[in-house]
């Protein structure tokens, strides 16, 4: 693997700080050599240098003598920025549908953004399947982006749904589905006139009126990915040139990848000449959704938009067996692994695999380094959300990162600079 480019920076270390030295660093797809480091500052809980291959050394040095500076060293394991939750439904016995009053609410997003540092995550954005439009209104404000204290930090809601394909509904209640000709604002509230808290909403691109949707959601700041879907690549083209950048789950509830009608699946390599920008487009590797020789197809055609979700839902965490259902899943569901389905049926309801599990599953199937699964869970996913502030090792983001061994097991991890786990 190529060794990260990165310019050199020999700033003066200031009081009150963190080096992290004696590793590699996880840059742009790539694994720097032994030796790098990863200056903190402790009071903002920012990085303040990343130093090269070979500059960690001067830093521990200094930091022996600076008043102030305390160096870690990490015995050449593998920093990385913290993991991102493009796409959970809940975990640790609490699904984000589960709405019973704002207190009651905002504890449990508190517990799950708790737990979420033992499995590598950082950051979390609440998914939010179809249920009927007085659910969505009830839940949404209280997804409003917030840190928590030692915990993962909520990004906002993904509503999936309920602009979806009835035919494509996967585990979603049809019933429940609007067509796009209903404005966003009478399915969810007043919340949907801003990006404040509304992050992203899936839709089915082949629908009536969904390039009018597609715009008003776009144009509001608010991001737009394709999916539970039988459209066309006519169709996914026709949305991505109306602003729509990311596909739901590629290939799950989604057309087919056929050799003379690709579908939605066949965007994410779209010639240039026929698309200014490919989409980004998330997969499931939790080794239930996907086969692994696809998922590594996928992967492997467009590594710097792939990016890897669990779709967990509530059961994830917990025991094997079967748990009754909620708002979304008016049935008993049943857990065996990380694969849950409606009880006595094969359909899946969503995943039980953590980002770490599934990022060494992307390593094991299709044979990429560390740093670039990583990426699909990190640099990726900011670069679609646009968020300037965690999912990368720069100058001035937030210290949010992890410690892996070489096969991708968290070891520990910190978010503001402050180490939350173990």
């Amino acid at each position: 693997m190529a060794e990260a480019p990165l310019r050199p920076n020999h700033t003066f270390l200031p009081d009150s700080s963190t080096v992290f030295t004696n590793c590699r660093l996880c840059l742009h797809g790539s694994l720097t050599l032994k030796n790098s480091a990863l200056v903190v500052s402790n009071a903002k809980g920012r990085i303040q240098q990343v130093l090269h291959s070979g500059e960690g050394v001067d830093v521990a040095k200094a930091s022996k003598t600076e008043r102030g500076i305390e160096a870690i060293d990490l015995n050449n394991a593998i920093l990385a920025p913290g993991f991102l939750e493009l796409q959970t439904n809940g975990m640790r016995g609490f699904h984000f549908t589960h709405f019973e009053d704002e207190a009651s609410y905002a504890a449990k997003i508190e517990e799950i953004a708790r737990y979420l540092p033992s499995q590598g995550g950082t950051g979390f954005w609440a998914t939010i399947p179809t249920v009927e439009s007085g659910e969505f209104k009830k839940i949404l404000p209280s997804l409003r982006p917030r840190e928590v204290t030692n915990g993962a930090t909520l990004l906002g809601a993904h509503a999936e749904g309920p602009y979806l394909r009835p035919s494509k509904n996967g585990a979603h209640n049809s019933a429940l589905f609007y067509e796009p000709s209903v404005p966003p604002t009478e399915v969810y509230g007043d919340i949907a006139n801003n990006s404040d808290t509304l992050k992203l909403v899936t839709v089915a691109p082949e629908l009536e009126n969904s390039a009018a949707l597609i715009s008003d959601l776009v144009g509001k700041g608010i991001r737009v990915s394709l999916g539970h879907s039988s459209a066309s690549y006519a169709d996914g083209l026709a949305a991505v040139n109306t602003g729509a950048t990311c596909l739901t789950h590629t290939l799950n509830a989604m057309a087919p990848l056929h050799h003379r009608d690709p579908g939605l699946a066949g965007l994410v390599t779209a010639a240039p000449a026929t698309i200014a920008n490919s989409p980004y487009f998330s997969i499931i590797t939790d080794g239930n959704h996907l086969h692994p020789s696809v998922a590594t197809m996928l992967f492997r055609a467009n590594p710097s938009k792939c990016i890897v979700i669990t779709d967990s839902i509530e059961l994830a965490g917990l025991e094997d067996g079967t748990y009754p259902g909620h708002s979304q899943i008016p049935c008993n569901q049943t857990k065996k692994g990380t694969r849950v389905v409606i009880e006595g049926t094969e359909t899946l309801i969503g995943g039980c695999a953590s980002l770490s599990e599934c990022i060494r599953n992307l390593m094991a199937w299709s044979g990429c380094g560390i740093a670039e699964a990583v990426r699909c869970v990190t640099e990726n996913v900011v670069d679609l959300t646009g968020d300037e502030d965690r999912g990368k090792l720069e100058v001035g983001r937030r210290a949010d990162f992890v410690i892996l061994d070489n096969e991708g097991t968290v070891l520990q991890t910190w978010i503001g600079g402050k180490r939350l786990w173990p």
